[in-house]
């Protein structure tokens, strides 16, 4: 159920947490010292990137991926309405059993949220939510955020540790905290994960693919649009009111040809 508090999102959060807490009270204060002008930029810097990442992944997990309407029929007569799918079995007409209505093109139906997603991409247990047509580019900029929550956290943490080992040796001494331990444990797999994710739909998004068009080895007939929008300012900015409907999409075929010259 879509915007219901789930066992992973309750880890995801805990995680987040735990790591800027760790990073700010401990690693940046321990380190460079909160009081310092350095400390004090680095902690704001991580600040924001952990807020807005926060205010991403609430908005990916409560905003609906994007629902085919009740009165959605394909107009066979319209020859400017693509109703064919373009995929290596052919293009006829795609009829959902499961929700009894005709699914748009790259709609697919989602056996966990149990109804047709625009353009679907994948359902992700870690927001308890399909990644669809309307979610999209919130999910992406979440991710945007994450990878650099995280790897802004991870060179703080990496730096300090080297300082504090230093020093450690230096001192002869044992104080070395086990925070970080945690804290890498969790940052290390965290950082690759979302590292591998956001460089994933990064080229989805350049080859104007779903996951599941992917795997389904659907031929590349749609035309790329500007996924993220047409001004690069507000490619970072949680927004999608540029994405359209989501019933339809461009193809190669709604290209002129153009006439040869006499």
């Amino acid at each position: 159920m879509r915007g219901y508090v789930t066992l992973p999102i309750v880890l995801v959060l805990a995680a987040v947490v735990y790591i800027y807490f760790t990073t700010v009270f401990v690693v940046i204060d321990g380190w460079l010292g909160l009081s310092t002008a350095s400390g004090l930029a680095n902690a704001a810097a991580l600040t924001v990137l952990a807020i807005m990442a926060l205010i991403t992944y609430g908005m990916a997990v409560l905003k609906d991926p994007g629902r085919v309407p009740s009165a959605f029929a394909p107009d066979i007569e319209d020859d400017e309405n693509a109703i064919h799918e373009i995929k290596r079995k052919g293009g006829d007409l795609r009829y959902c059993q499961k929700c009894s209505h005709y699914k748009p093109p790259r709609a697919h139906h989602c056996r966990i949220c149990k109804r047709c997603v625009l353009r679907m991409d994948h359902h992700c247990v870690w927001i308890n939510n399909c990644v669809g047509h309307e979610n999209y580019k919130i999910f992406f900029v979440f991710v945007l955020y994450g990878v650099s929550a995280c790897i802004h956290s991870l060179v703080l943490l990496i730096a300090s540790a080297c300082y504090e080992l230093q020093k450690d040796q230096q001192q002869n001494g044992e104080s070395f905290n086990k925070s970080y331990i945690l804290c890498a444990a969790l940052l290390c797999p965290l950082t690759v994960a979302l590292s591998i994710l956001l460089f994933w739909h990064i080229y989805l998004i350049l080859h104007n693919k779903t996951t599941i068009e992917y795997h389904e080895g659907v031929r590349a007939m749609l035309l790329a649009e500007k996924v993220l929008g047409p001004n690069v300012v507000c490619w970072i900015c949680p927004v999608s009111k540029h994405i359209g409907s989501g019933l339809r999409f461009r193809t190669s075929f709604d290209i002129p040809v153009p006439r040869p010259s006499a």
